[in-house]
């Protein structure tokens, strides 16, 4: 979730914003994640780590001004003034819902770093946006892959190449000229690519990044894999239950899914 004083929640596909006060008298509904300053820390590997795990300091991220037509403008955001990127502390750009949602942490790892600009304790987080590029761990390519494919994959009439197909080739084009690319090569480039069909044409181009997939079905083993990309989850979008206090026994009736571990077999 965005910030500790800026919140982001899904209402039905619908984003909306909600002051850190109401979040926490919400019942739970709307929950900030603050990390505890005073939790009991250890060495481990050479790093101050905590016992859950994170970092003492948080992850340093550069994120490329890249323009709105790679981002936010997918959302028919249109930007006022010279910031490619929206006030996020005053209104923030809705993002498609249904299954569109499924895909939708390339939006919400963006509003995050941008967030981070916003944080009264950027120590806190798991993650702040840098300025500087040689100051960064990773450096950020802020690409709404999935909403590209799904929104302008297909061809318009006296269309030789779809929308999808351009932006992934302009993307390629402004990331292997900039200096941090051409410095690692790549190495320490997130790119997002969570829809399986997402970034088919980049993807052989930008391969030496690191890829947030949701599997590795349609990649070649050199282009992802585990010791370089990481699997991130879909986004839920059918309702929980509430309240259910049923168990195991008290269920009568057993359902499991036999599939086959080919995909859409």
């Amino acid at each position: 979730m965005p910030a500790e004083k800026l919140l982001t929640v899904f209402n039905n596909g619908d984003s909306q914003t909600s002051n850190q006060s109401n979040a926490e008298s919400s019942n739970g509904s709307n929950r900030a994640i603050l990390a505890n300053s005073e939790k009991q820390r250890v060495e481990e590997g050479g790093f101050q780590v905590s016992c859950n795990g994170n970092l003492k300091e948080p992850l340093k991220i550069f994120l490329y001004d890249l323009d709105p037509e790679f981002h936010f403008g997918l959302l028919d955001w249109k930007p006022q003034g010279n910031s490619v990127w929206p006030d996020i502390r005053t209104k923030i750009p809705s993002y498609p819902g249904g299954l569109n949602s499924q895909h939708s942490i390339e939006y919400w790892l963006t509003l995050d770093l941008l967030a981070s600009e916003f944080s009264e304790n950027p120590s806190s987080r798991e993650a702040i946006r840098v300025k500087n590029s040689s100051e960064a761990d990773l450096i950020f390519v802020p690409f709404f892959s999935s909403l590209s494919y799904n929104r302008y994959s297909k061809l318009s009439p006296h269309q030789k190449k779809s929308k999808n197909w351009e932006l992934q080739e302009k993307l390629v084009k402004f990331v292997m000229s900039q200096k941090e690319w051409k410095i690692s090569g790549g190495r320490n480039h997130v790119v997002l690519a969570h829809h399986p069909n997402s970034m088919l044409n980049a993807r052989m181009q930008l391969w030496p990044a690191i890829f947030i997939l949701s599997d590795f079905g349609r990649y070649p083993i050199n282009v992802a894999n585990l010791d370089k990309d990481v699997i991130a989850p879909y986004k839920h979008v059918i309702k929980s239950y509430i309240n259910d206090s049923s168990d195991f026994d008290s269920r009568k009736t057993l359902l499991y899914f036999q599939g086959a571990i080919y995909r859409k077999n």
